[in-house]
């Protein structure tokens, strides 16, 4: 009765139901980790590397991307799509556990009676007494920011890569449901325990799960059928070659196509830089060490719990029925209202609805449906251009995203609001054209049974 209500309701055969749930649940680890990770990650860095540095963290992050780029596309080429996952589970795997280990540290870790906390330009900030540790901060940081990168990127490329466009306007939905289950246990999990136990077995923790992400993998090719493996243009996948480590980027800047998605993603993701750095900041002020970390982890809960509740009352329903180029046209409408609404209202609580909102709706909604843009591509795009589109497009914009956050060190709070209006309105203006051009390409390719790009 159950399943066959879900059956009804995502629009699935058994089979097809079977491979999303499955994938969704490999999706509800990938997520989990980084959310458990993700508040720990803002936390420890303003604990003990002082969150004034926190924009040049982005931009530090942001540099370090663009190598780590070159090396996943040489990965590509030498590994099987699933096999990808084992390398870059076990590597990830072992550096949280190294990470877990110096957290836990009585000198180098997060010992509260290390941290210092101190005023600085009226404003309080912490650090830590030992300058290897407020090393140890930007790495943790540089490293997560990787993670969300890198894995998020593989996961999507490897489910747009075995499924085709029809049956990914109802699954990507599924995928998206346990997306958003990780994101609501993995902060629940930080605001259970981190105020009793600390932040370094939670980051063990973690470490554990991305090694089981791994073999959930290996079962997960071995269980699901291989004619619900087969994608898009199946039978074009036979004549890729190998390319060089550049060719994701090359594609990126030559094809309008690509250069649209990279609009989409990067002009959001600096609006969402602006807005949680200002949320970060008043959290800051009010918050310190395991009380920050509990305050932003209680903010992904609800981000995610949000978009749970979207997805339950179907809102992928709503992207079947209104088709790419509307459903896209959604966030970016709301993200203009929010613009708006937080320039005359200003304070913590205005700000937490206005991110919430942001990035609950993204999550949830425009995540799947932009994902599928990338269904009728070649395998170089599906793995390369779009590794360099979300991993270089994304952290790239939230270092644009920083470095305009920090006028707000030398202008005038109405100066300063004022400067980041303008410039979020701007940038949604540009973004809007980009889905009209990217929504009628799509539709276009697959009506015509051929490749956007």
């Amino acid at each position: 009765m159950i399943k066959s209500t879900l059956l009804k309701f995502y629009g699935l055969n058994q089979a097809e139901f079977n491979k999303f749930s499955f994938l969704g649940a490999i999706f509800a680890f990938t997520i989990g980790v980084y959310w458990v990770l993700c508040p720990l990650r803002d936390s420890i860095f303003c604990t003990t590397a002082c969150i004034t540095n926190l924009p040049f963290a982005r931009w530090v992050a942001f540099l370090i991307v663009i190598p780590l780029a070159m090396i996943y596309s040489l990965i590509v080429n030498n590994y099987k799509r699933h096999k990808i996952f084992y390398v870059l589970c076990a590597f990830y795997g072992f550096i949280t556990l190294f990470f877990a280990y110096f957290l836990a540290h009585p000198v180098y870790g997060l010992n509260p009676a290390n941290i210092d906390r101190l005023v600085l330009d009226s404003q309080a900030v912490s650090r830590h007494i030992e300058p290897w540790s407020r090393f140890l901060g930007w790495a943790f940081y540089i490293y997560v920011e990787s993670f969300g990168a890198i894995m998020v990127v593989l996961f999507w490329s490897f489910a747009a890569d075995t499924t085709k466009p029809q049956a990914a306007k109802s699954g990507f939905g599924l995928i998206a449901v346990g997306a958003q289950l990780g994101g609501v246990l993995g902060p629940l999990l930080v605001a259970m325990f981190v105020k009793n136990m600390g932040e370094a077995p939670l980051v063990f923790g973690s470490g554990i799960a991305i090694f089981i992400m791994g073999f959930m993998i290996a079962l997960f090719m071995k269980i699901i059928p291989k004619d619900q493996l087969e994608g898009y243009g199946e039978n074009q996948k036979n004549n890729q070659v190998r390319t060089g480590l550049l060719e994701g980027l090359k594609l990126l800047l030559v094809k309008p196509y690509l250069l649209s998605i990279f609009i989409i993603i990067s002009f959001f993701e600096i609006i969402n830089t602006i807005f949680y750095y200002r949320l970060t900041l008043l959290a800051n002020n009010a918050y310190a060490g395991r009380a920050l970390s509990f305050y932003l982890s209680n903010f992904g809960l609800w981000v995610n719990l949000l978009g749970l509740i979207f997805l339950l009352f179907g809102l992928n329903n709503l992207g079947r029925k209104l088709g790419i180029l509307k459903s896209l046209l959604i966030l970016p409408s709301l993200v203009a209202v929010i613009i708006v609404i937080t320039y005359f209202k200003l304070g913590l609580w205005p700000v937490w609805i206005g991110n919430l909102l942001m990035r609950s709706l993204n999550y949830a909604f425009n995540q799947p449906i932009k994902e599928q843009l990338y269904i009728p591509t070649s395998q170089d795009v599906k793995y390369k251009a779009k590794a360099w589109t979300e991993m270089f497009g994304a952290r790239g914009a939230k270092a644009t995203g920083s470095m305009i956050t920090s006028f707000s060190n030398v202008l005038t709070t109405d100066l300063f609001l004022g400067l980041i209006t303008l410039i979020s309105l701007g940038l949604v203006g540009v973004w809007v054209f980009a889905i009209f051009y990217v929504g009628r390409k799509y539709q276009s390719a697959i009506d015509s049974n051929n490749i956007a790009c």
